[in-house]
């Protein structure tokens, strides 16, 4: 179901998942696993070392847990202990059994956990004395204690002793924590890669042929880091930092590089491994089913809206860009402004967004320059369906879509050296739908029309892209993933810009008359996550390219993809 959200973004796509409207619940992933050993006095132990570990798996319980002697699977009426074993539990509910329901009167037991069962008993006895409930203690089993009391007094010493020095060590790891109210978790990824050589073709009468320059297999990383400081008021600060020296790219220098757009990997990121800031944002409840973002720094669609398949991620998902998510999206994803989302039903939702790419100029600020503004409707008809459904509007001035994936060059810029604008309108809906616990279908659609807003010009230029995928979930191993994905990026289907300058033709060599992409590009991608830990994961991949560019005249580009993801 869709109600399940990100709070901690990493890079553009993977995130890790908590609570409805998961910018503020850390309950459940972010909380350490502890187990008890609890007494009247309530005495919670860190289940680290082998002598507390035994001590916690004894059949010691509270009153608060406490079963009749009814409910032991084990234990029969005609068995000789019955009665014994009724009415310690019956009277003084510090024997509970284990949770499996079973007393296992026939198991032996250590004087240590004999011990820590006394010890129950005696505090449970003390606390009924204590209440003024002295009638309820028979004089005798007060005697017969006292004796055990007097036998058992090294055991009992010792007991004590641990529970008084791990409440010592939590305090001090208490003391010298960064901070009582954030926490830091990362992701580290690390990428070998590498693409089969190739040759791609331009223009026409006589075409340029141009080899790929980058061939050649890397090895990078991208470490993602978020520091997550949640306050009283259920409100929560994020804070991203992120380094890597990850490109595939080939190199401006080259024609090739206009394929870059379609062979870039999810988790590629290179800030020549220089830390920067991803992520500054502030996320709180305006009501109990409606939360606010508001931030300086990763503000946009895709952290905001909603994602249908469960497994976009690009740490543990699909390995190239394109497989994320639909790529309008992505489209002028912005840094700074504002999001909500808004859980006005059970199996409805709503999320808005609006961001801009350079806030901090005071020449454009806010609101005049690019920007991207959407809107999603995320709905679960089903508890195995999920379908979404989103609107974008951006603004870019730069004769580009600014897309993650696909076709993103749009127009050219004109003699004056002032790059073609427009405002793009994109239309787009996500379909999940869980076949069996192990089994899902999918796909995307994606559809953008872009006007430009040039003085002197005009026309408009229309994309389309789709995409199928199927996971197969826990097929070998709980926690693995095998994925098959099936698309086509961005495609330009219609350019009809004044001027001579539509791209499409000035790449085929036509001159920039009006019309789309002579070729489809058709993208074929496979990928196993295999769980090492539930800390490490590695996926091998294969993505088959047909047409890279939308260009019929290019050699099929096969990329090979070895991803390693550490997370904690």
């Amino acid at each position: 179901m869709l109600k399940t959200m990100r709070i901690i973004r990493f890079s553009s796509s993977h995130a890790l998942t908590c609570g409805v409207l998961g910018f503020l619940s850390l309950t459940g992933v972010c909380q350490a696993e502890t187990l008890k050993i609890t007494s009247n006095n309530q005495k919670s132990v860190p289940a680290n070392s082998s002598q507390e570990s035994e001590l916690i798996q004894t059949v010691i319980r509270t009153s608060q847990e406490f079963k009749p002697v009814s409910q032991f699977r084990d234990v029969q009426p005609t068995d000789w202990a019955y009665m014994a074993v009724q009415s310690i539990t019956q009277k003084y509910g510090c024997i509970s059994g284990f949770p499996d329901n079973t007393f296992r009167g026939q198991q032996a037991v250590t004087r240590y956990q004999f011990a820590a069962g006394l010890n129950a008993c005696l505090d449970k006895i003390s606390e009924l004395l204590t209440n003024g409930f002295a009638d309820k203690v028979n004089k005798s089993d007060l005697n017969d204690l006292r004796k055990l009391q007097e036998e058992f007094a090294t055991e009992l010493a010792m007991i004590k002793g641990r529970v008084d020095a791990l409440e010592a060590k939590t305090a001090t790891l208490e003391a010298q924590q960064f901070s009582t109210t954030t926490k830091l978790y990362g992701q580290a990824i690390l990428g070998a890669q590498g693409r089969l050589g190739s040759t791609s073709r331009f223009g026409a009468n006589p075409a340029t042929a141009v080899s790929d320059p980058a061939t050649n297999i890397t090895f990078g990383q991208q470490v993602q880091l978020s520091l997550v400081t949640q306050f009283p008021d259920r409100s929560i600060l994020l804070t991203g930092i992120q380094a890597g020296n990850l490109s595939t790219d080939a190199p401006f220098t080259s024609l090739f590089a206009l394929n870059n757009n379609f062979t870039r990997l999810g988790y590629e990121g290179n800030t020549n491994n220089t830390l920067t800031l991803s992520d500054l944002t502030y996320r709180f409840l305006a009501a109990d089913k409606l939360a606010i973002v508001v931030g300086a720094k990763g503000i946009s669609a895709v952290n905001i809206f909603r994602g249908p398949n469960r497994v976009e991620s690009s740490g543990q998902g699909p390995v190239s860009v394109f497989a994320q998510r639909n790529p309008i999206i992505g489209f002028n994803s912005g840094d700074a402004g504002i999001g909500f989302d808004w859980q006005f039903n059970k199996r409805f939702s709503l999320q808005g967004v609006y961001s801009a790419s350079n806030a901090n100029d005071p020449n454009t600020g806010l609101f005049g320059g690019q920007y991207s503004a959407g809107i999603q409707l995320a709905a679960n008809p089903s508890d195995n369906l999920d379908i979404s459904f989103y609107y974008l509007n951006s603004y870019t001035n730069r004769g580009a879509l600014n897309s993650p994936a696909g076709d993103n060059f749009i127009g050219i810029s004109f003699p004056a050296a002032s790059a073609s604008q427009f405002s793009t309108n994109a239309f787009g809906s996500t379909i999940s739908w869980a076949l069996s616990r192990k089994f899902t279908l999918g796909g995307w659609v994606g559809f953008t029309t872009s006007a430009i807003q040039n003085s002197d010009f005009s026309g408009t230029v229309e994309t389309l892209n789709w995409m199928t995928f199927s996971n197969f979930l826990d097929l070998f191993k709980e926690g693995d993933v095998l994925g098959l994905y099936v698309g086509q990026p961005p495609k330009i289907v219609s350019s009809s810009l004044s001027g001579n300058i539509n791209f499409p033709s000035l790449i085929s060599g036509t001159n920039g008359v009006p019309g789309g992409q002579n070729g489809t590009t058709t993208h074929i991608e496979a990928f196993y996550r295999f769980p090492l830990s539930r800390n490490i994961t590695v996926t091998p991949g294969v993505v088959v390219i047909l047409n890279p560019g939308n260009n019929p005249n290019s050699d099929t580009i096969t990329i090979g993809v070895l991803r390693t993801t550490l997370t904690f």
